[in-house]
C-alpha cells in the first residue's frame, strides 16, 4: 500500500508527463516539423529517469559521476529536449527555436551543441553501442554510474543492436540498463495482419533478450511507478545487464493519434492541436 508523500510523488510526477506532452505537440507545431508518435509514447519513460531514477545534476551537466543516459532513437529527440529544459538544463522557452537552423535543439540530438546530453544520436541502432561503451568504461576505470539507453522496436531490426546486446552480457554489464520502447508500430513496414495497418517491428523481444543473457523484465511503459520499480529492480541485478520491454502507445495522450502509424512524424494543424491539448487537458 503506497503512503500518501508516495501517492502524490507519482501523481506529480503524471502531471510533469502530461505538461511534456503539451509542450512537444505545441513545439512541434511551431516549427512547422518534427515526430509526434515516438515522442508521445517516450515521454512518461523519459520523466521517470529524468525526475526520479537518474543521478544528475542540471546545474553540472558535466558531474563525473553523473548517470549517463542515450537516446538511441534520436527522431525522438523533442521529447527528451522537453524533459531537459523541464528539469532545469536549459530555458524552457527555447524549446520555440527547435529546428532552426542555428538552434541547440537540432532534429536530432547533438551532444556538441546542448547541455545534459551524452550522445549525438538518429542513425538508428547506433546508441545502444554507444551506451555498451559507457558502461563498459564505468567497469574499467571503476567508476559507480549507471547508464541508461532507450532503444525503439523498429531499429531493433538493426544487426548492430544484437551485437551490442551480446557484447553487453559477454562482459556482465551490470551497470547498464536498456529500455525499449515498444510501441509495436513503425513509419514504414509490411503491411500487418488481424486487422493492423503495420506489421509488429519484433515479436517476443522478451525471448530475444534472455536468450543473449540479459536479465529482462517486462512493464506498462506509461506507468512511471513500474518504471520506477523495474530500474530499482535493475540495481538489484549481478553479473548481468537488464533490458526493460516497456509496453507503450505510439501518439499516448491524443486518442486521434495513438497507433496511427501516420503520426508518426506528421505536424498537427492549428484545429488538430487544439483538440489534442483539450484532450491532454481533460486527462491531467
Amino acid at each position: 500500500m503506497k503512503t500518501v508523500s508516495a501517492q502524490k510523488k507519482i501523481n506529480w510526477l503524471q502531471k510533469k508527463s502530461s505538461e511534456t506532452r503539451r509542450l512537444i505537440l505545441q513545439t512541434v507545431h511551431h516549427a512547422g516539423a518534427g515526430h509526434i508518435g515516438g515522442p508521445l509514447s517516450v515521454t512518461d519513460l523519459l520523466i521517470a529517469l529524468y525526475f526520479d531514477v537518474m543521478n544528475i545534476k542540471p546545474d553540472e551537466p558535466l558531474w563525473a559521476e553523473r548517470d549517463r543516459f542515450v537516446l538511441s532513437k534520436g527522431h525522438s529527440a523533442i521529447a527528451l529536449y522537453t524533459v531537459l529544459a523541464l528539469r532545469g538544463y536549459f530555458p524552457v522557452e527555447e524549446l520555440k527555436t527547435f529546428d532552426d537552423i542555428d538552434s541547440r535543439l537540432q532534429a536530432h540530438p547533438d551532444m556538441k551543441l546542448l547541455p545534459g546530453l551524452d550522445m549525438s544520436t538518429g542513425s538508428l541502432g547506433q546508441g545502444i553501442s554507444a551506451a555498451v561503451g559507457m558502461a563498459l568504461g564505468a567497469k574499467l576505470k571503476q567508476q559507480t554510474f549507471s547508464t541508461y539507453c532507450i532503444i525503439g522496436d523498429g531499429e531493433s531490426q538493426e544487426g548492430q543492436v544484437w551485437e551490442a546486446a551480446d557484447v553487453a552480457a559477454k562482459y556482465e554489464l551490470d551497470n547498464l540498463v536498456v529500455i525499449m520502447d515498444y510501441n509495436k508500430l513503425q513509419q514504414f513496414g509490411w503491411k500487418g495482419t488481424e486487422g493492423r495497418e503495420r506489421e509488429i517491428p519484433i515479436f517476443s523481444p522478451e525471448d530475444r533478450w534472455a536468450a543473449f543473457g540479459w536479465n529482462v523484465l517486462a512493464i506498462d511503459g506509461h506507468d512511471v511507478e513500474q518504471i520506477i520499480e523495474a530500474c530499482q529492480q535493475a540495481k538489484r541485478v549481478h553479473g548481468k545487464p537488464t533490458v526493460v520491454i516497456a509496453h507503450t502507445v505510439k501518439g499516448k495522450g491524443v486518442s486521434f493519434m495513438e497507433n496511427n502509424y501516420t503520426w508518426h512524424a506528421k505536424v498537427p494543424n492549428a484545429e488538430e492541436l487544439k483538440a489534442a491539448l483539450e484532450e491532454l487537458d481533460m486527462g491531467v
